[in-house]
Formats: structure tokens, sequence, C-alpha cells
């Protein structure tokens, strides 16, 4: 019988399936059989965010021909690219659906290791990364590689600033219009607060450093398509305004005391502390489903009415911020026994109403305009919420589109972390360094 995957701590508001249940989706024609069956199984590989969608869409989307079992893959994205890379580089037929960040994509495409997406939906997919089809640009872009399609947007995530009215009332911010990094930090840190970021040794750092640099209008690589030989940029005056960034939380009361471990969840607690002013967060899409459910337990409803969301601040005054493109992708495995079946399961699980339902429940945000329109028409969430996501995803500033993705990503964690050990007048310049020698082999991570 297929198997399903829980999130640790995380319910999923439906009753765990039973034998009866089984049979009743058999009856249907909708469930493989047990035993003897020979029908083939499909495995998607799924990261641990929004599960309990995943296991219902792995249900409604599996058919007369084929099933759909929902594995695991890890928590980090680091550890998620090291799982299915070892997989797919081993040519493992049993590797048929994967979501992928979407840094992944063009490493995987340029391994050969993803099924190419064609006909009308490839189509729509281009078209929409040009600004003309129903996909977000912003979302689009992530799943093309040379000129071609090789993964399905799922979920476009983005970030933005998340904050205490309270906190930035006290401290004089108008949140109406750009708010600064500067700013952000000298008014948690007069005014008792903290900021969160994502500062751990791992890919969220690495998210919020090429945010920084892309406000201030440059780029740690250009040139990608060169590939060992792309231009390393980050040695610049926006290299080093990010860093003076970095430096100033971290030598800053605003810091919070776990910043060189932080990730998306560490500093989620710090929004409503028992004592203190709570904080300004720079985080995903989810954040507001999280505080929403707690809403009667460990957050009272004057806490969640005093939450307020703002664009992501901006590196230097007077210039847009590049909030950061992250979400979910769904690739093909190119050594799939079952390469149509796979193919036909991308489509259904990242239909509309799929994306509807993952923005719904689990606060991860469509890929599409049209399932943005639904998730409006629920009236779930704040319309200027929606807005200021659906914006940041289109405006945003996405990841380096490398087939060398990993070894950049690596060697700017190495050389940048911790924050506190950041100067402006060195590490920009001694990452370019290294990151080169990376690149042309001249260096190991």
């Amino acid at each position: 019988m297929r198997s399903t995957i829980r999130q640790p701590g995380r319910r999923s508001g439906r009753p765990r399936r039973t034998a009866l249940a089984a049979v009743a989706v058999l009856a249907a024609g909708t469930l493989a059989a047990c035993g003897g069956s020979d029908k083939p199984v499909l495995n998607w590989y799924v990261n641990p965010d929004g599960v309990d969608t995943f296991e219902k869409y792995a249900e409604e989307c599996s058919t007369g021909d084929y099933d759909i079992e929902v594995q695991l893959l890890p928590s980090g994205a680091t550890d998620q690219r090291t799982q299915l890379a070892r997989r797919l580089a081993a040519e493992d037929s049993s590797t048929d659906l994967m979501n992928l960040d979407p840094v992944f994509v063009a490493e995987f495409a340029n391994a050969g290791w993803l099924q190419e997406v064609d006909g009308e939906l490839a189509d729509a997919i281009m078209a929409s990364a040009e600004g003309e089809g129903d996909y977000l640009s912003g979302a689009a872009e992530t799943v093309t590689w040379d000129d071609k399609v090789y993964a399905i947007p799922l979920w476009a995530n983005t970030q933005v600033l998340w904050y205490r009215k309270s906190l930035a009332q006290a401290a004089g911010l108008d949140m109406t219009g750009p708010v600064t990094w500067e700013q952000v930090i000298k008014a948690a840190a007069d005014n008792g607060g903290t900021v969160g970021v994502q500062a751990n040794k791992y890919e969220g750092y690495v998210v919020w450093l090429n945010a920084l640099v892309q406000g201030a209008g440059g780029a740690i690589v250009s040139d990608t398509e060169a590939g060992r030989d792309a231009k390393v940029d980050i040695d610049s005056d926006a290299g080093r305004k990010a860093a003076e960034v970095v430096q100033a939380l971290a030598d800053s009361p605003a810091a919070q005391p776990d910043l060189s471990v932080s990730n998306e969840g560490t500093s989620l607690g710090q929004m409503f502390p028992a004592d203190g002013a709570g904080e300004f967060m720079v985080n995903w899409t989810f954040v507001y489903k999280n505080y929403e459910g707690l809403v009667g337990s460990d957050v009272t409803e004057e806490q969640f009415a005093d939450l307020g969301w703002a664009r992501y601040p901006a590196t230097v005054e007077g210039e847009p911020s590049k909030p950061p493109v992250g979400g979910i992708d769904i690739g093909v495995g190119a050594y799939s026994k079952h390469p149509d079946f796979a193919m036909e399961a991308a489509r259904c699980i990242t239909s509309e109403q799929a994306q509807v339902d993952l923005a719904l429940d689990n606060g991860l945000m469509p890929s599409t305009n049209a399932a943005y329109d639904k998730v409006v028409a629920s009236g779930d969430y704040p319309a200027d919420l929606i807005e200021l996501f659906r914006t940041s995803v289109d405006e945003g500033g996405p990841r380096p589109k490398s087939a060398f993705y990993a070894m950049i990503s690596g060697a700017i964690q190495a050389q940048w972390h911790s924050p506190k050990s950041v100067d402006p007048a060195r590490t920009p310049k001694e990452s370019a360094t290294y990151l080169e020698d990376v690149l042309e082999g001249k260096s190991l991570l």
C-alpha cells in the first residue's frame, strides 16, 4: 500500500488513512492494490513544507495507470541537493518526481538529469519568463536553461519584512514607504527590539547576502552561462555595502543571540516574546499562516493584530530592494522508467488548484496569476499582503543561475561566515579571490 509521510509536529487536519479508507479509494480506482499489483509506482521526493498537501495530491493525481508515493527529503536545501544529486548521478531510475529549489534547476539540467518540459506548457512558461504569460515572470525564469524548460513552477516564494507595528511606531519609522536596513537595525536597537535574519552557515545565509548585494546594484557573479569562467563580481562597491549591513547588525544590540546559527524558524519566537518589544524579521511567505495558526494558544488576538509587513529592506537608501526569490519547481528525473507518466503527474501536482491549496493551507504562494487571484478571492489573506508577495517575486532578485551554483554558494558561505567576522574592507575581496580559485579548480570547498 502507499506509505505516508507526515511532518513532525504538524497536523494535516485530515484523519489518518485507514484500511477502510484505502478500500474505498481502491473501489474508485485511484489507489494501487496491495500485494500482487504490477501498477507502476512513481516516487515523488518532496521537501518538508506542505507535506500534508503533497500527500493529498499524491492520492488525487494517482491514476489507473500509476500510483504516486511521497518520499521526504531532508529539511535543508543543501542536504536536499546532495541526496538528489547522488541519486541522479547514479542514474537512479526510481527518482521520478522531485521538488527542486530553483537554484538546482540549472545544475541538474546542465548535467542531463532532468527531462525537458515541452509542448504548450513549455511555450506558456517561456512566454511568462518574458512577462507575457500567466506564470509570474520571477517563477518562470527559474525553470529555464539554455532556452529550454526543465521543470514546472509549483510555488513562488519571496521574503518580506515582518514586524511589530508597535515597535515601528515607537521608533517613529514610517512603514508606508521604503525602509533601509540601517533604519531597521537602528529602530530595533533604540527601542528594545531585535532583527531576525537567516545567518547560519547554509543556503539561507547566501539568500540574504545575494539580496543585499543586488539591492546595492551589484551581483555575486555574472555571465554565468560561461560556467566556470563566470565573472566574479562580489569585490565591488555593492559587495562592500552588503558587508556593511551584515557588520552593522552583528555589532548591534538588535542582533539576536543566535545570529550565527539563525534560520527561518529560530527567529519566529522573537516576534511575540513574553518580555520585549518584538522584532523586525525578514522571512518567507509562510510566516502569516504560521502565526495565524498560533492565535489562541501561543499568540493572542491583540498580538496577531500587531503583526505588520512591508517590502524587503533596501540596502542603499533610494535604491529599490531586491527581495529574495525562491519556491519549489517540480522536475522529472531523466532516468525514470516511466517518463511519460511522471510528466503527466508533474502537470497534475502543479495544477492551479494545487497551488491554491498550498497557499491557503500552508502559506506557500502560487506561481501563477490565476491561482493568486483565487487566493485573493478566498479572503484568507489581507489583499495588500498578497499583492506584496506577488510584486516581490516579479521585482525580486534571483540567486545566480549557474550550473556551478553549489560551488558558488559554498565558497560564499565559507568566506562570509560567521556574520561577526564580516569586514567590508576585507571580506568581499577575499571571497572573490577564493570563489575564483574554486571555480578554476585551484581550491577545494
